[in-house]
């Protein structure tokens, strides 16, 4: 049975380098983000949530649709790296949180879960999606995107974290994207299309 990584693992990660997936130097990386923010159903957020926002660089790109983010991540070194990176945003508190303990308290109108799901075990990611579920403001937005080859270590790839978020969150889906490397969904409690948002007479 794969093991989950400890907190330790990803301290010593983040020791060693920086920047330890590439998110700041890949264009993989920089891509998967566009299209990430992209996909999201409304301009602004009220209160948004990232947890495992590793060095910060997906939290920098939230912090600008969002009039208040909080961020968090299990490494202590991660969470220094997070913090430096979003110093030129006064409304985002970083923190370190071990989830599902440390969930927020707190309601979002944006919950974005981003290359996490398979780094905790299946039982915590299932509490995790109960409590999105229950932590999303009405017509909120959850955001999920997740890398869909095989992890050494983690006994479920991105496929399957959806499967158990979507069924665990149980919301309609505005939006699915499907790569050979990635997934990406957006579930929101409105239903509602982006053009239906804003009115539009068919």
């Amino acid at each position: 049975m794969p093991n989950v990584p400890s907190p330790w693992h990803f301290d010593e990660l983040f020791r060693q380098n920086d920047d330890p997936w590439g998110f700041r130097s890949r264009w993989y990386e920089a891509r998967k983000r566009a299209l990430t923010v992209a996909c999201l159903p409304t301009r602004r957020y009220t209160s948004g949530y990232e947890p495992g926002c590793a060095n910060g660089e997906l939290s920098a790109q939230l912090a600008e649709r969002c009039e208040r983010l909080r961020v968090s991540d299990v490494s202590a070194r991660a969470v220094e790296l997070a913090r430096a990176r979003l110093a030129a945003f006064p409304h985002v508190e970083v923190v370190r949180a071990h989830l599902p303990a440390d969930w927020p308290v707190g309601r979002f109108d944006l919950i974005a879960i981003s290359e996490l799901g398979y780094f905790v075990d299946v039982a915590s990611l299932d509490a995790i999606a109960g409590q999105a579920r229950e932590s999303l403001l009405p017509g909120g937005t959850v955001l999920a995107c997740h890398w869909r080859r095989p992890i050494d270590g983690c006994a479920l790839d991105g496929e399957a974290v959806h499967e158990r978020l979507a069924r665990g969150l149980g919301l309609p889906t505005l939006c699915e994207v499907r790569e050979a490397d990635f997934v990406l969904h957006v579930w929101s409690s409105d239903p509602r299309s982006v053009a239906e948002r804003e009115g539009f007479d068919w």
